[in-house]
């Protein structure tokens, strides 16, 4: 697994850190899932939760409080409760809270029964995890899936991020996106900030935690720094 910070620029220090499948000779997440065959998927992502949990436990300073981002298929899920198992299981072995944990599930992986995946995020937050949608905006549901049910959190695609300092198009839909996720209390994430005017634009919607290469690259098994000097003077 990789580590990615996210930062939150109005407390002006790291979130927390998203967790990234990575292959034994580095390969991106998008070359190891590819090669994961609809047999494996449940076995995949029970590892991944395990795994994920098991070096966060270990990297994480104490008394930080930071929170652990973990993508999980929805389709893998057969059955909430019991899937949940092994993530509880690894978080006691581990000695790491439940409430600190966050499952995002990807919008670019079509979900046909809205009611299961309904159930998933019900249980995951009987637990006390925190849910989140990732790629929002760029996937099969849109704002459909807002409409059935209201995760914690949603982090907006990047396709949407990127250039929004020259295009009132993106601003505009970003502003409205805001404005929904306020009415429904949920929290804004932008994902894939590349550039200091990109956060900035960002920033001024009223969005508070951000991800992407401007801020920290994923580090193979490590926790990587914050660029800080680039974020405090943004943020002066």
């Amino acid at each position: 697994m990789a580590f990615q910070p996210i930062y939150d620029a109005v407390a002006g220090r790291v979130w927390g850190y998203e967790a990234l499948v990575r292959g034994l000779s580095g390969e991106g997440a998008y070359d190891v899932l590819s090669k994961v065959s609809p047999e494996q998927k449940y076995r995949f992502d029970q590892a991944c939760r395990v795994k994920a949990i098991e070096l966060a436990s270990r990297l994480f300073p104490a008394g930080e409080d930071l929170m652990l981002s973990i993508n999980f298929m929805p389709n893998a899920v057969y059955e909430p409760a019991a899937c949940l198992r092994a993530t509880l299981q690894a978080a006691a072995r581990c000695s790491f809270p439940t409430s600190s944990i966050m499952f995002e599930f990807t919008e670019n992986e079509e979900v046909s029964d809205t009611a299961h995946l309904t159930n998933i995020i019900t249980e995951y937050r009987k637990h006390g995890f925190t849910t989140a949608i990732d790629d929002f905006g760029a996937g099969h549901a849109g704002l459909g899936l807002l409409v059935d049910f209201q995760p914690d959190l949603i982090k907006v695609d990047m396709k949407l991020i990127r250039g929004i300092d020259a295009s009132p198009a993106r601003q505009a839909v970003i502003a409205g996106i805001v404005g929904i996720a306020r009415e429904l209390d949920i929290t804004v994430l932008a994902e894939g900030i590349e550039t200091e005017a990109e956060f900035l634009a960002l920033k001024a919607t009223g969005i508070r935690l951000f991800q992407g290469y401007w801020f920290g690259k994923p580090a193979f098994e490590e926790l990587p720094r914050v660029h800080q000097e680039s974020v405090l003077s943004s943020t002066a």
